[in-house]
């Protein structure tokens, strides 16, 4: 009889041990916290508005004037427009990447007041900066409409992902040789406010005194 109720007993201690280390682990995992509706909006109002600004500045114009350069070290509205481009599926591909590391909410003190600040600051051209080599441009597309189809189809999965996504953009992170440390929903936003500060590159390339008047 012993015997008997100590096969019983040990598979149910067995059994509770289980239940409380899943318990344990539930507890002590983060829970994935998607973005508010008003993070998506907000994001996806720079991203339609600066993805309007960018196609009207460079709509419109001439062989001469889309490759015109005020100088030998200046690019031109094509150079500018495909750095853009570039940067739009190479930084949005980081994000992805990003979200494949643990999650880390620890972090997030670190980056509270940087929304602001990139929305602020990237888009500001008193501040200058070098592109890194492999944003630089170097000719990937023989047509202005085939970079504008790119950034197109870019621009369109990224608002595609915010709109749907269900990630924690805000428990990941990745660091910014500027900015220091970034949540996903960050870079996300870096995105759109690079765009806006190249854009108003492209405009003071067209304002140039010997742009091409066509």
């Amino acid at each position: 009889m012993r015997v008997k109720k100590t096969a019983f007993i040990l598979p149910f201690v067995m059994f509770c041990l289980t239940l409380i280390s899943a318990a344990a682990q539930t507890a002590t995992a983060p829970t994935p916290t998607p973005l508010t509706a008003e993070e998506r909006e907000s994001a996806l109002k720079r991203f339609q508005t600066t993805q309007d600004n960018f196609l009207k500045a460079i709509s419109g114009l001439s062989q001469k004037q889309w490759t015109f350069k005020s100088g030998p070290d200046r690019w031109s509205v094509a150079e500018v427009a495909e750095h853009i481009a570039i940067s739009e599926s190479t930084i949005f591909g980081l994000v992805q990447k990003t979200m494949q590391s643990p999650a880390a909410p620890e972090k997030r003190e670190q980056v509270k007041g940087k929304d602001q600040m990139i929305m602020e600051r990237v888009p500001d051209r008193s501040h200058k900066a070098q592109a890194p080599e492999m944003l630089r441009p170097t000719g990937r597309w023989a047509t202005q409409a085939e970079l504008t189809k790119a950034f197109e189809d870019s621009r369109k999965s990224t608002m595609d992902y915010i709109r749907t996504t269900n990630d924690d953009l805000r428990d990941h992170f990745f660091d910014h040789p500027a900015f220091g440390t970034l949540d996903g929903y960050q870079w996300l936003l870096l995105i759109s406010a690079h765009s806006a500060r190249h854009t108003a590159q492209i405009e003071e390339v067209k304002a140039d005194p010997n742009f091409p008047k066509e």
